[in-house]
């Protein structure tokens, strides 16, 4: 039996601005950088034997901060950066809650139905996603974090409960929050979503 945590990258100075991020390349925030560390920390004792992290800098950094902890070394796999976010990438929340703010709940709500404008197709991003997942199962080592955004990990989630991609936003993730699936290679069980006590606050 494998266990796959997934994991979404520590606060970023784009999360702190509470900017939207999408493909923006950000880095940690002395705050990110803290809640890697107890990241890190508390993974201490699962015998993690691989770390795949997306591309992006502000999950890369978290990936090797844990890595770094615990001898190992980062894998990066662009197939788990965060869904491109079209125009509203760059934009604040404050903005968005002003003049698009139906668009945004709506998006919220069921993001197949209501996209963003010129964001990246959704069952393109699926798609990456899906590939990588089965990818992962393939992976001979037993213990592996996968270290990505809101998103690509969310994402991962549908796909491991076997739900649309509708659902995408249904779930939470904390920065550093952490969640767990079992998988035989044919069946994937969900443990737990967002565990996040070991998070600095």
């Amino acid at each position: 039996m494998k266990k796959i945590y997934l994991c979404r990258h520590g606060e970023s100075e784009y999360n702190a601005k509470k900017i939207v991020q999408g493909h923006i390349d950000t880095n940690l925030t002395e705050k990110g950088i803290k809640q890697a560390q107890s990241l890190a920390e508390f993974l201490k004792d699962k015998n993690i034997q691989k770390i795949v992290s997306s591309d992006l800098k502000r999950a890369y950094q978290t990936a090797k901060t844990v890595a770094e902890v615990l001898g190992l070394t980062v894998h990066v796999d662009q197939r788990i950066r965060e869904m491109h976010f079209g125009t509203w990438e760059g934009l604040s929340y404050d903005w968005i809650y002003q003049n698009a703010k139906e668009h945004f709940y709506n998006w919220l709500s069921n993001p197949v139905k209501h996209p963003l404008p010129q964001q990246e197709d959704i069952f393109h991003f699926e798609k990456r996603l899906r590939l990588f997942w089965e990818d992962v199962k393939k992976i001979p080592e037993e213990n592996i974090l996968i270290v990505g955004h809101g998103g690509s990990i969310q994402g991962l989630l549908c796909i491991a409960m076997n739900l649309g991609i509708d659902c995408l936003w249904k779930f939470r993730h904390d920065n550093t929050g952490l969640s767990l699936v079992i998988s035989n290679g044919s069946k994937d069980e969900v443990k737990f979503i967002n565990l996040s006590f070991h998070i600095e606050k």
